[in-house]
């Protein structure tokens, strides 16, 4: 029923406008030639068909209503319902009417009548009676609107700047896309007489970028341009591009106060686990570009909109680095193909090819080299983008679907064809023939095709290639060529498939060589000591897939290592032995095999594994065959049948299996041997090991050596935990819902050293400064309920003192009971008397085995049976076995009590010696407690005051006074050497000590020994461990209690002394400096002597296995060869440099270190390397840590003049990275920087500076420039700071801003520099937590009000509040909209009208402070008084906003587009009365007369006098009378 509706008013409109401008023929000839004066009946009759026309709207928008009375009745949801309906259909009906009108307008070529129509549309948006907003888009949207219909041309643009303020803002923009559309009907060349039309639409287009005007956001103007032209071409029209151009650049101020200084630059640190990286969000692109992910169409620097191929190349160069290169462009494995991957690997491998030629040139081929590497072990080139990991990233990423092979080798052809050269061709075959090897059988032969089209290019020589020398590991990579052909061919043959090519002469001796290899029945196999022989590996990476030539090798190789059982070796223990093979396969061979080589070893090694698991064999595994597995486990690209298959499968089979022996071999071997692997395997271990606890190990023979290694094994697993890794990998296998797997659930110890690692890593990564009410806050209080609802215990007041606040808090709120010592000794009497007086073996057994229940006091009897004795009676044992070495636990920390009990009340010398001398004949002659269990549980106890330092009194007297464990770390740490993948007799060495210091694990060896056990006792097979390894881990955590307690720091000091030789040993040395200098920061800041002598202990005893300049600079070297008093060191601004330097040269790539061997060291890249290092050396100088600080940051802003040209970034970068993995006391300085940058004179004082903020804090500008740069400095290292940062350090900006630097702002000159500050960071809030976004939000709206009472002058609100708007619509929405409005309210009108849509302010409330207030009520519009006919909800039709836009077409607006825009209107009142409307239009058409000609063509200038046609003039009282039109234009 609604068209019938719309076209009967469409229609009614006609007839109206019809009789309106109907004339007589003669009129109509003549009009154009007469200038008559506009009289009070123009203005009555335009007033009538205004009229007339609402009335018509009117009418028509209540007739689908007309039936509406009779369902009144049907409740208040139809009468809404019905309610929209009738403002929606009254919306279309003024549409209608308004699209008559412009019809009829569009047609005239009477500039005097299309004055009156363009009248009587401005009359009804006057009056309400039609939407400003439907009459702009009628007009825009008009057929007829061309360029050559300049009349209406001019009359619509002259229309819509009159109205288009009465417009909301989205109906603006709209309008202003119509116009950037109308722009392209502009002619190329103008014509003098078409420059009007341009400017008509100039000035539309004008107003609407008018900033203060505010009709439109200029955020959203911006957004629009650059969507629709973002390279800057393309312009609507060359007469807009300066209008376009000039204010897309008003808006760079914004984007750079948006931007990162200097991010395409800065580069990360890549660590093992990638994705738990702090700052992950700060690198993510783009995956089908490779660009920034930024937010909000900007005009960005080009450097920030370009792709970042060389971020992914350079995250790609680095070891482990697969799961970064996940995290960065967001693939999260999803087997989907990324062209952007394959191309930056492509890029990855033909700069990798320079690279080893170099290093083939600087070794001369030596023998030395590894084929794994591209280099040879002592050249400094290790930095290298490796062959093996080259090619685990082909590897892993074809696996995954994420490359396509083929088109891989199709690029390297392309590239290396045009590049010319075949520089480093042996290098990339290998990495080629890794892949092939293991794949040709499984795809199609297709696939493999474009290698022989690449290898043509690489090897383009006549002449055959020489046979290389089969001595010199590089005859691997020579003959890989070759190999990939042997393969190729037998694909082809398997496959029944013709070969396009003959074999290469160039290959000749290659083939030949290898037949003869594979027909030789004895192939040499590398023993220790004899010339090194590669034939085996040559034949074995020829034939891989050729079952024929294949099996005999690889079985030769696999039995070598396995043994047989016809050989075998001792173990140490007790009736133990193994499989007689002791030499491993060696890392050069090895690194000689393919992956399908490896792949087939490491099969072979897991089959043998189940079957000695199935047969229960009582012949341990060979030592080689452990060393060799070990080795193999390191290569990340046979990773999932590598680790993930020994993870998953062969330990839980081995268990299931019970074969306890296999068990404890494989425990060993992965916690002493495996370097590298991923946390979800290492946090999937220690899950099993805790549900082995269900297991009853007291049906086992080895209960107790099994359950210490099981302990030892899990106390590694935890403390090797990093920092980055402990959150993710708790949380990830961590319910508070579920049966905890993490937790154990009856070692009070361990599940202690769990809290310690989780407030280390809390600490650490910045976690500790997050909101303690926060989500992560909530999920460690859950987890460390669980863990006190299965050990229930307490930590002493100095300990908790070192927790971050959430830990301490919880700690402090759940205190366990202690027990009362007074009680103890009475206890202890009470049950030593029941000894003495019972005779009955039976009973002894059964009362004293069961003490663990209630009172487990068993070990402080055996105390004082060898105190009293100097024995331990033979039943005793038989009570140890019975309670079996779990319980056991609860008597040692009774026992711990009960030794800090007497010896707080020992009368001191002699008893105190015959308690140390009774302790340790407990531990070294009756073996009923391990050294390092009594140990760590002494450490973990919790001792307050005095009796702490008697606890730390006894530890320190039982690892010193005893010459026992001294004399067995002095004899380890000669004897043997950590680089156990180097060495080939471990076994030897290992033997050895074991045989000087055979150990005993009681009470089963006890018994043993004296014959009471039922099963004969063979101790478990130990390949890696003794008593000096197990108790490392306990020496990390003995020497951060010690720590804790100041009083004691001279006893640590000590224990360094004379155990600290033991950290030759430690897997991270350097990680663990780190920690314990990060987490003990407060502690240590005074104690600088200790911090030396930690660096001795841990750093210093690592010099016999690493050459000069791994760690410590010279300088540092020096500083510790002075005297122990000689601490007064303050390093002057070189030694600074000097160390950021080797930071910035290490990260580019270049020689900085010695050669490491990256798979066996603690950190997987030598920039990881290099900043752990530089920290530690940091940490451990005598100077305060603002004094180190501040330093750091000195040598770019005091020595920036010696940074090499185009180095500046990556200077920042490395000062930024230091400063986050710095303690808070040292990366605190960067806010005091930041204070002191904004009460500089230059900005804190207006008028001081010659330059604006914007240029002062432009550094690439100041660069080329060579102008001052401190401000531009203290700003990109804030930034760099900042962007490395975890979120615990980046989230304290908004305590920052409301604490120290909100009080001090007083100019707009400093607001610049906080929103230069802040605003790159508001995205990556956005993504950790969208609370704080709206917390800088509100701080920064604080800070604007705060600037805006302190000065009277803003000149740079512009792009300040385009900043506001940035973030309302890319971050907050409306989320804030309630706690800024107030704010907005009360800043000055010119900010207000800036800002007033982020509160949907109007302009009427801006003007009159009266209404200013939230939720008044908008007044209604004054400017005209309707004819009752008209509907008072008209305006209701234009959407939610009309209220505001009709006020806003009303109101007063001082300075607005009413007095700038060239009207000839009211300075008043953008619309007047019906009146004075009709002669404001006359401005609209002002140009036309003295511009454009019309009607009959004769052309005027000023008025239109006619001049010479004199006869006109007689007829000007007649169309006086009749013509409805107002002709005047002047």
């Amino acid at each position: 029923m609604e068209e019938p509706v719309v076209k009967i008013a469409e229609a009614k409109t006609h007839e109206i406008l019809a009789d309106l401008l109907k004339v007589d023929v003669l009129q109509e000839a003549l009009v154009n030639l007469l200038e008559v004066n506009p009289t009070d009946k123009d203005s009555t009759r335009l007033m009538t068909v205004c009229a007339d026309l609402q009335r018509v709207f009117s009418e028509s928008s209540e007739t689908p209503g007309t039936n509406a009375g009779s369902d009144a009745q049907k409740g208040t949801e139809a009468a809404k319902t019905q309610g929209n309906t009738t403002n929606e259909a009254a919306a279309r009906i003024q549409e209608a009417g308004v699209r008559a009108i412009v019809s009829v307008l569009s047609c005239q070529n009477n500039c005097y009548r299309a004055h009156f129509l363009a009248s009587i549309l401005l009359n009804l948006v006057n009056t309400n009676a039609v939407s400003p907003k439907v009459v702009c888009i009628c007009l825009l949207a008009d057929e007829n609107l061309k360029t050559d219909h300049d009349i209406f041309w001019l009359m619509a643009f002259g229309l819509i700047k009159k109205i288009i303020s009465g417009v909301d803002y989205k109906g603006v923009r709209e309008i202003m896309k119509m116009c950037l559309d109308r722009a392209r009907q502009l002619p190329t060349n103008l014509r003098r007489s078409q420059l009007h039309l341009v400017e008509a639409l100039l000035g539309v287009m004008s107003l609407i970028f008018d900033r203060n005007a505010s009709l439109l956001p200029g955020y959203f103007i911006v957004n629009e341009l650059l969507k629709l032209y973002p390279d800057y071409k393309n312009w609507p029209h060359w007469s807009m591009s300066s209008l376009l151009t000039d204010f897309i650049d008003k808006f760079r101020r914004a984007a750079q106060m948006l931007s990162i200084v200097g991010r395409p630059k800065l580069r990360p640190i890549v660590e093992h686990s990638g994705q738990n990286s702090p700052s992950i969000n700060s690198w993510k692109l783009d995956s089908l570009t490779l660009k920034f992910q930024l937010k909000g169409a900007l005009p960005y620097s080009p450097e920030l909109l370009e792709a970042q191929p060389g971020l992914l190349r350079y995250i790609l160069k680095q070891p482990y680095s697969r799961e970064m290169v996940y995290a960065v462009i967001d693939i999260q494995k999803k087997k989907q193909r990324c062209n952007a991957l394959e191309e930056q690997l492509v890029e990855l491998m033909v700069s990798a090819l320079d690279d080893f030629s170099r290093s083939d040139a600087l070794t001369g081929g030596a023998a030395s080299a590894s084929p794994s590497s591209g280099t040879a072990v002592a050249t400094p080139d290790h930095h290298l983008c490796t062959c093996t990991h080259l090619s685990s990233l082909l590897i892993h990423f074809v696996l995954f679907q994420l490359i396509s092979f083929p088109c891989l080798v199709m690029g390297l052809h392309a590239k290396l064809e045009s590049k010319g050269s075949n520089r480093g061709r042996d290098h990339l075959m290998w990495v080629l023939l890794q892949f092939l090897s293991g794949s040709i059988q499984k795809n199609p032969f297709s696939d493999f095709l474009p290698i022989l089209r690449l290898i043509e290019v690489l090897y383009p020589e006549n002449e055959p290639l020489p046979i290389p020398d089969y001595t010199d590991s590089r005859c691997a990579l020579q003959m890989s060529a070759m190999c990939i052909l042997m393969h190729i061919l037998k694909k082809a043959q398997t496959d029944n498939i013709k070969t396009p090519r003959m074999l290469p002469p160039v290959f000749k001796n290659h083939n030949e060589f290898l037949q003869s290899l594979a027909h030789n029945p004895q192939l040499p196999l590398m023993t220790a000591g004899a010339t090194p022989d590669y034939r085996i590996a040559l034949l074995v990476n020829a034939y891989s897939t050729n079952q024929e030539y294949f099996q005999r090798p690889i079985l030769t190789l696999s039995e070598s290592i396995q043994g047989n059982q016809k050989s075998t070796v001792p173990m140490p223990g007790i009736n133990c032995v193994a499989l007689g093979s002791t030499t491993p396969l060696s890392m050069t061979l090895l690194d000689s095999l393919t992956v399908h080589v490896k792949m087939s070893l490491i099969h072979n090694i897991g089959q043998h594994i189940n079957k000695q698991a199935q047969h229960k064999s009582g012949v341990a595994l060979a030592p080689a065959l452990i060393e060799t597995y070990a080795r193999l486990l390191v290569y990340t690209e046979i990773e999932s049948i590598g680790i993930k298959t020994f993870i998953t499968n062969i330990l839980p089979l081995v268990f299931k299996s019970h074969v306890w022996s296999l068990l404890h071999a494989l425990l060993e071997m992965f916690i002493y041997r495996i370097h590298h692997s991923p946390p979800q395997y290492r946090v999937q271990l220690l899950s099993t090991l805790h549900h082995l606890a269900a297991v009853p190990l007291n049906t086992m023979t080895q209960m107790t050596q099994l359950h210490l290694c099981m302990e030892s094994v899990a106390l590694r697993l935890i403390t090797g935990l990093g920092n980055s890794e402990v959150m993710p990998s708790l949380t990830r296998f961590f319910s508070p819902d579920t049966k905890p797997n993490l937790i154990s659930t009856d070692s009070e110890e361990l599940n202690r050293v769990l809290v310690l690692t989780m407030a280390r890593a809390m600490h650490v990564t910045g976690k500790e400064c997050c909101d303690t009410t926060g989500e992560s806050a909530r999920w460690c209080v859950d987890f460390l309920k669980v863990v006190m609802t299965h050990t229930p215990h307490t930590w002493a007041n100095h300990t908790i003192q070192c927790f971050p606040p959430v830990i301490a808090d919880f700690y402090h709120q759940y205190a366990a009971p202690r027990e009362n010592m007074q009680t103890l000794k009475k206890a202890v009497e009470e049950e030593y008397r029941k000894w003495m007086s019972m005779s009955n073996e039976t009973d002894i057994i059964a009362h004293f085995s069961l003490q663990h229940n209630t009172s487990p006091l068993f070990l402080c009897l055996l105390f004082k049976m060898v105190l009293d004795n100097d024995r331990v009676p033979p039943i005793a044992y038989k009570v140890l076995e019975r309670v079996g070495p779990r319980q056991l636990a609860a008597h040692v920390r009774t026992l711990c009590d009960f030794l800090v009990l007497e010896f707080s009340n020992s009368a001191g010398g002699q008893h105190v010696t015959k308690y140390v001398e009774t302790m340790n004949a407990i531990i070294w002659v009756y073996n009923i407690v391990p050294i390092d269990r009594l140990m760590l549980c002494l450490a973990l106890r919790t001792q307050e005051g005095s009796e702490a330092h008697v606890c730390f009194f006894i530890i320190q007297l039982l690892l010193l006074k005893p010459c026992e464990l001294r004399n067995r770390v002095q004899e380890f740490v000669k004897e043997n050497s950590p680089d156990h993948w180097r060495q080939s007799n471990w076994y030897d060495k290992h033997m050895a000590f074991h045989r000087k210091f055979p150990e005993k694990f009681s009470p089963e060896s006890i018994l043993a020994e004296q014959g009471t056990l039922t099963a004969q006792y063979q101790t478990l097979p130990i390949y890696c461990s003794n008593v000096c390894l197990r108790f490392l881990p306990v020496l990390d955590i003995i020497i951060h209690r010690f720590l804790e307690l100041h009083q004691v720091h001279k006893n640590l000091e000590t224990i360094l002394e004379r155990l600290g030789m033991l950290y030759k040993f430690h897997d991270r040395p350097i990680t663990y400096l780190y920690n314990t200098f990060h987490y003990y920061e407060n502690k240590l800041r005074e104690r600088p002597n200790l911090k030396r002598r930690l660096v001795v202990a841990v750093i210093m005893s690592q010099q016999e296995i690493h050459p000069q300049g791994w760690a410590l600079t010279e300088a540092y070297h020096q500083y510790l060869a002075r005297p122990p008093d000689d601490i007064a060191w303050n390093p002057d601004l070189s030694y600074y440099t000097s160390l950021v330097r080797r930071l910035v040269h290490t990260m580019q790539g270049k020689a900085v270190f010695p050669s490491i061997e990256w798979r066996f060291n603690e950190f997987s890249s030598s920039g990881a390397h290099a900043l752990h290092v530089s920290c530690v050396e940091l940490m451990a100088l005598p100077s305060n840590p603002t004094i180190v600080a501040n330093m750091l940051m000195d040598v770019l802003l005091r020595g920036y003049c010696d940074i090499p040209t185009g180095e500046m970034i990556e200077w920042v970068n490395a000062v930024g990275l230091i400063l986050t993995w710095l303690p808070e006391p040292y990366w605190i300085v960067v806010h005091d920087r930041i204070i002191d940058l904004l009460q500089h004179p230059t900005l804190a004082t207006p008028g001081v500076g010659t330059l604006d903020p914007f240029s002062m804090l432009n550094l690439e500008q100041l660069e080329s420039c060579l102008s001052d740069m401190n401000a531009a400095l203290t700003l990109a290292i804030a930034h760099a700071f900042w962007h490395h940062a975890s979120f615990g350090q980046v989230g304290r900006i908004p305590q920052l801003l409301r604490e120290r630097i909100r009080p001090i702002l007083t100019t707009e000159e400093q607001l610049v520099v906080v929103c230069h500050l802040v605003g790159p960071f508001l995205q990556r809030f956005n993504n950790e937590s969208a609370r704080k976004v709206f917390d800088v939000t509100k701080e920064l709206y604080e800070a604007l009000a705060k600037v805006d009472h302190s000065v009277t002058e803003l000149k740079y609100m512009d792009p300040i509040c385009d900043v506001f708007y940035h973030i309302k619509y890319m971050f907050t929405g409306d989320s804030i909209k309630t706690d800024v409005e107030g704010i907005i309210r009360s800043l000055r009108p010119a900010l207000q009208r800036r800002l007033r849509f982020i509160t949907h302010l109007n302009l009427d409330s801006i003007e009159n402070p009266s209404n200013n207030a939230p939720g008044s009520t908008t007044p209604a519009h004054t400017a005209s008084t309707a004819p009752s006919s008209t509907p008072t909800n008209a305006t209701s039709n234009t959407g939610t906003v009309n209220n505001t836009s009709n006020n806003t077409a009303t109101a007063s607006v001082p300075g607005s587009n009413v007095n700038q825009t060239g009207s000839t209107g009211s300075a008043g009142s953008v619309l007047g009365t019906p009146a004075s409307s009709l002669g404001s239009l006359s401005g609209m058409g002002s140009s036309l007369g003295q511009t454009s000609s019309v009607g009959s063509g004769v052309s005027g200038s000023g008025g239109m006098s006619m001049g010479s046609i004199a006869a006109a003039s007689s007829l000007a009282s007649l169309l006086q009378d009749t013509s409805p039109i107002n002709s005047s234009i002047s």
